[in-house]
């Protein structure tokens, strides 16, 4: 039980749980819930509805009730907020300790402090992250391995400025309800953040920073929106002092960029163009209409294929034609001890970032301290001491719904190569998730919840499509699957019965008639 009167705080408290669980922080919960729980509840459904009529045989198109947003020139987002002026590099992670001081120390501008897809809901986790930020922004943080290295941070004018990412709307917080009712986890991370790291955050000159995941609609970032004017009221800060960034990680969401934009303005800090959520989000989109929209080997599925390769320059233009940044996607790599391994992914990389910058994206992300370096010289390279160049509007890109829309041009093929792929990263995924690991090192890869469920996916759409393999010629059924399955847990290390848990929710949301929207909603339900 809690002092606010209808919150309950369901289960033990972690340790120094009370340090962010304040009163402030529980009365803005319940204030927040009380009053924009049911339009989050309506705008989930909506999303159902959606599905369905693309199901029937819609599409997704601009919206012609906002045409006047985005034909009006005029408005702008808020001028950058300090500390985000320069992103060139940012480096996104999980917020345990040690990856806490690693990534503030890391000499990325921004650190992504990751409360949601390289986060496991653990409720030690979501509280114990909350207690390392705090630790962080007051200096009281450090960290010592099992091998007895120590970790503590540098001076305060080297360290990145902490964006925080809430989870999405579509996950709840069962460990705190409200009136008898789950609460949601966004609402959750944002109120616990703001009321305690936030509000010291602010006194450093700083302000609270957000990333908003998985949005799918203008509606939804108004929500975000109606949140931040809640919250700053309740606890005496200025309007405008919170600042957001979102993922334009959704389908649906890359046809109302301008309209995010619009509705965060005061608060809006610019657009982030997320790849493997955005692959999912296709797949999910419209899981139902055959190969129209089928997706090959996802390592196949590159940035400059023709429907990704428009999905960035129409972020890129929007975002600066609004005075707003445009942020890269993600180098996953995790330096090797094997030098012809990282000369090769380095090469990649820094190709990427490259293409980026040249773009015109204003910084991109990495996911190890060790590609830090690499990110900030190639956009230093177009950059050079200009913070940004939101100044570079693109003008010469035109994007169509039908550009967003052209899967079909997507060159590549279904294999059997690919299929072990995703069967063995989503469920060693899934295994470390369950373990409580949200962000895990998988063939030189960081990989997060993002990749598992871009896995899932393809294997649904594979075998809901009776796909044939190119290099094995064989049908994608269920039991190729269950076969590859097993032969694929067995190369792991370990007894195969410590993959069993994880083996059977990937499965039930890999193989089953209906398509889950999220894996994480099942297997949050096995945490305890």
């Amino acid at each position: 039980m809690s002092d606010v009167s209808g919150l309950e705080i369901v289960g033990d408290l972690p340790e120094r749980a009370e340090e962010v669980l304040t009163t402030a922080a529980l009365e803005l919960i319940a204030s927040l819930h009380r009053q924009l729980g049911a339009r989050r509840l309506e705008l989930l459904e909506a999303r159902s509805r959606r599905v369905a009529a693309l199901a029937e045989g819609g599409s997704l198109d601009f919206l012609p009730e906002t045409a006047n947003i985005r034909a009006d020139d005029s408005w702008r987002v808020a001028p950058a907020a300090p500390g985000l002026a320069d992103r060139r590099v940012e480096i996104t992670g999980p917020t345990d300790r040690k990856m806490t001081i690693n990534a503030l120390n890391s000499g990325a501008k921004v650190w992504l402090a990751d409360q949601e897809d390289a986060n496991t809901p653990h409720w030690s986790s979501v509280i114990g992250g909350q207690v390392n930020l705090l630790d962080a922004i007051n200096r009281t943080i450090d960290f010592t391995a099992e091998t007895g290295k120590s970790y503590a941070l540098k001076p305060d004018d080297q360290l990145a400025t902490i964006v925080v990412r809430p989870r999405g709307w579509h996950l709840p917080e069962k460990h705190i309800t409200v009136d008898g009712e789950a609460v949601s986890g966004s609402l959750v991370d944002f109120a616990l953040y703001l009321a305690t790291a936030g509000l010291r955050q602010i006194e450093k000159g700083l302000g609270p920073y957000f990333y908003l995941p998985k949005m799918e609609s203008h509606l939804e970032a108004r929500l975000w929106n109606d949140a931040f004017l809640i919250g700053q009221d309740a606890l005496g800060i200025g309007r405008g002092t919170i600042r957001a960034t979102v993922l334009i990680e959704t389908y649906p969401a890359a046809f109302e960029m301008d309209e995010i934009l619009y509705e965060l303005r005061e608060h809006s800090a610019g657009l982030n163009a997320g790849r493997w959520d955005y692959m999912f989000s296709v797949i999910k989109s419209f899981r139902t209409r055959g190969t129209e929209f089928l997706l090959p080997d996802r390592n196949s599925v590159t940035m400059t294929v023709p429907f990704m390769r428009a999905y960035c320059d129409l972020l890129v233009q929007t975002c600066h034609k609004r005075g707003a940044h445009a942020i890269g996607g993600m180098a996953a790599f995790i330096p090797s001890r094997d030098p012809e391994v990282n000369e090769a992914a380095f090469e990649k990389v820094r190709a990427d970032k490259t293409r980026e910058a040249t773009l015109g994206f204003d910084g991109s992300w990495v996911a190890h301290p060790g590609m830090v370096e690499l990110c900030k010289e190639v956009f230093t390279d177009v950059l050079g001491d200009r913070p940004n160049q939101i100044e570079v509007t693109r003008d010469d890109v035109s994007v169509t719904a039908a550009d967003l829309l052209n899967v079909a041009a997507t060159p590549g093929d279904v294999t059997e190569v690919g299929l072990r792929s995703n069967i063995s990263v989503g469920i060693q995924y899934l295994h470390a998730w369950l373990g409580g690991l949200g962000a895990v090192a998988i063939n030189n890869l960081m990989e997060d919840a993002a990749t598992a469920e871009i896995s899932r996916s393809q294997v649904w759409q594979w075998l809901h499509n009776d796909i044939v393999l190119a290099d094995s010629g064989e049908q994608v059924t269920r039991e190729l699957i269950d076969r590859l399955v097993t032969e694929e847990v067995d190369k792991l290390d370990g007894d195969a019965a410590d993959y069993a848990e994880a083996r059977q929710t990937f499965l039930d949301v890999a193989v089953a008639d209906d398509y889950a929207d999220f894996l994480t909603l099942p297997a949050y339900e096995r945490m305890p």
